[in-house]
């Protein structure tokens, strides 16, 4: 008989040597818009042909949209002596599974939250009893549980920038908590919420020696805004990712936003210190997440990852605009639900996120 394997397990075992097999049984055109990283597409009725592509020396966890497939194909794979499991509600459950890193900062501590179906970061950064949370998403329990094993009370949300591929959870976190909520006015937003302007300067109490710092560093959306950690790290929203950089054509406008972004860049993130180390709000496919290490990369690093970021403007911006492709649908609805636009409870409107993030420059 199979198993049933839930995804917070399966997010545990990848990028060990127990990271099973991942066999996704879906169609080849839904495998091709959402798949997760390492798996391999044999669709349920190929199987019986196909069994000699799979291998015998690992669990085979298989995997479909919702775990109905995926249970069929387990059970299929056990009647054939293979050592199979299902993923408990396939990709719709794995969109909202979680995992997270610690790094220690001194006396305070940064929490990376990693959303492992959405290639979502987002940070508690905490100490003296209080924490500020960067970038939600809409599973606020995840923040609150968090909190609470650190023994935080969560006193300032911040977003980076007008998310459009996922939900923002930052007013639900705030309405449950009590936290303010920041955020920059050069996006737009139709609710009440503390505006961050250039320079602002957030501490921790009781003696914390940690700051949290503002810049403005329009290119992905206007009011895109990276948050300096100390000394010591900076949290880039979308600005700048471990292999790219954040797309500027989500407003239709690439080539004036390719120049914001590449001044950004230059002027500001680029000259921070080598040691430096970029926290990103998101990391692609080809990014890979192990267990116990943060999703990240030092300044020094990225210079040789990027090269990209050391071209002149026109040929920057022709890099970026050369690579950009066509807005995914869903993300004008996510849009004017994170502006405050749709009458519809957040909670309603989960399907919209279905899918990766498509936020960076193909590199």
């Amino acid at each position: 008989m199979y198993r049933d394997l839930d995804v917070g397990e399966l997010a545990g075992r990848l990028g060990t040597p127990e990271a099973p097999f991942l066999l996704d049984v879906r169609e080849p055109d839904e495998f091709e818009a959402w798949a997760i990283p390492s798996a391999v597409n044999l669709p349920l009725g190929s199987l019986p042909a196909r069994l000699a592509e799979i291998p015998a020396d690992r669990e085979i966890v298989c995997v479909c949209a919702s775990g109905s497939r995926s249970a069929r194909a387990a059970e299929f794979l056990t009647h054939q002596g293979v050592r199979a499991a299902n993923l408990s509600g396939g990709m719709l459950a794995w969109a909202t599974a979680y995992d997270a890193v610690n790094l220690e900062l001194g006396d305070a501590r940064i929490v990376q939250v990693r959303r492992r179906g959405k290639g979502c970061l987002s940070y508690l950064v905490g100490g003296g009893g209080e924490a500020f949370v960067i970038d939600p998403s809409l599973d606020v329990e995840v923040y609150l549980r968090m909190a609470a094993e650190h023994d935080w009370t969560i006193t300032r949300v911040f977003d980076t920038h007008l998310h459009a591929d996922h939900l923002s959870g930052a007013r639900g976190l705030a309405e449950r908590t009590g936290a303010a909520v920041h955020l920059n006015p050069a996006d737009t937003f139709d609710f009440d919420y503390q505006p961050v302007q250039d320079g602002d300067r957030y501490e921790l109490p009781n003696g914390v020696s940690l700051v949290v710092g503002a810049m403005h560093t329009p290119g992905h959306t206007k009011g895109s805004t990276v948050y300096l950690v100390g000394d010591s790290a900076v949290l880039t929203g979308d600005t700048l990712f471990v292999d790219s950089v954040g797309r500027p054509d989500l407003a239709d406008k690439a080539e004036e936003f390719a120049r914001d972004l590449f001044h950004s860049l230059r002027e500001k993130v680029l000259g921070l210190g080598d040691d430096a180390l970029v926290l990103p709000s998101h990391y692609g496919e080809n990014v890979e997440v192990l267990p116990e290490q943060p999703v990240g990369a030092t300044l020094s690093d990225l210079r040789q990852r990027v090269p990209q970021l050391f071209l002149d403007e026109e040929d920057f911006v022709s890099w970026v605009t050369a690579r950009t492709t066509p807005r995914p649908p869903n993300y004008a609805e996510i849009i004017k639900a994170n502006m405050g636009r749709n009458p519809m409870p957040l909670q309603s409107l989960r399907q919209l996120e279905m899918g990766p993030n498509r936020c960076s420059v193909a590199s």
